[in-house]
């Protein structure tokens, strides 16, 4: 019988948006490490987007700083693209990997503050002598058929993961009730906890009930609704980054991050507001620099964006 392929571990357990960011990262490692059985310790509810990647063969089932599953422990090259360190770092080295790629590992680079993620894990992979390019984030659409309510939309994405992150259910309902009035159709997403909000502000904007879409959508369904939109708008969220990979053109709104940390390109048809100020990401109310940008700083925003360009 042939030898069983390398194993090659890479740790990331986080959300939505943290994966989306990590892709770069994740192809290079494919590119690097091709005869290489290529496993993702994450959130198991992620493999579908996974999948989409093209860059990893499993996803196995981690929580965030959880144990590591045993199948793990024969790892022959163990990659951190989860944090700085050390708890991350801990659990890798647990698995006695030949090699081990992570902030402060020998020959690996140390962490710097305030970078942007996607190029942060780039770095570290370059650094360690594994080319990357932090603009290999772009995703082909999922083969689901979205919606009709969906086609040519506003995707209106009102939910946030902390309240520190979510602006105001009213001024949504105006960005959506502004959108509906300059002829264009609005459908609002979310989670299933997210759709009394979603329905909050489809109703204040005086939507249709069908335009709601918060709760009826699993992750893949999410990205075909937002492949299928002209436009998204939203916070700093999971969806912004949906939308940066399908080259949606999306206006998104930030605090307490930085876009410089967490931000679309620059050179994509998308449009990132901040007043500028940074704070906990973790507070029980929306940041106040958040509430700072105004329901007509996010119409101009969106008056702003390109067409979207569909190949």
């Amino acid at each position: 019988m042939p030898a069983p392929a390398p194993l090659l571990v890479v740790l990331r357990a986080l959300k939505l948006g943290d994966l989306l960011t990590a892709v770069p990262a994740l192809r290079a490692l494919a590119r690097a490490y091709p005869e290489h059985h290529r496993v993702l310790a994450a959130n198991a509810a992620l493999a579908p987007l996974v999948e989409l990647t093209g860059a990893v063969h499993e996803v196995v089932d981690t929580g965030e700083l959880a144990p590591l599953a045993p199948e793990l422990h024969r790892a022959d090259v163990a990659v951190n693209l989860h944090g700085r360190g050390p708890q991350s770092t801990a659990l890798l080295e647990q698995t006695r990997p030949r090699r081990l790629v992570a902030f402060g590992a020998p020959g690996c680079p140390q962490w710097r503050p305030g970078e942007h993620e996607r190029h942060r894990w780039c770095r570290l992979l370059r650094e360690a002598g594994i080319p990357a390019d932090p603009d290999d984030f772009r995703l082909a659409p999922p083969d689901r058929e979205a919606p009709p309510v969906a086609r040519g939309a506003t995707v209106v994405h009102p939910g946030a993961s902390t309240a520190a992150r979510r602006w105001p259910a009213e001024r949504w309902a105006a960005v959506a009730a502004a959108e509906a009035a300059a002829g264009r159709p609005v459908v609002v997403t979310g989670s299933a906890v997210e759709r009394p909000l979603a329905e909050e502000v489809a109703a204040s904007a005086g939507l249709p009930a069908g335009s709601v879409l918060a709760g009826r959508t699993d992750l893949l369904d999410l990205l075909a609704v937002v492949d299928a939109a002209e436009r998204v708008v939203c916070g700093d969220t999971g969806v912004a980054h949906v939308a940066t990979a399908l080259a949606v053109p999306s206006v998104v709104i930030f605090g307490p991050t930085s876009p410089a940390e967490w931000g679309p390109p620059a050179s994509g048809p998308h449009r990132a507001l901040w007043a500028g100020h940074t704070g906990d990401p973790l507070a029980e109310e929306p940041f106040p620099g958040l509430v700072e940008v105004s329901v007509a700083d996010v119409v101009a925003a969106l008056a702003d964006l390109p067409q979207r360009c569909r190949s």
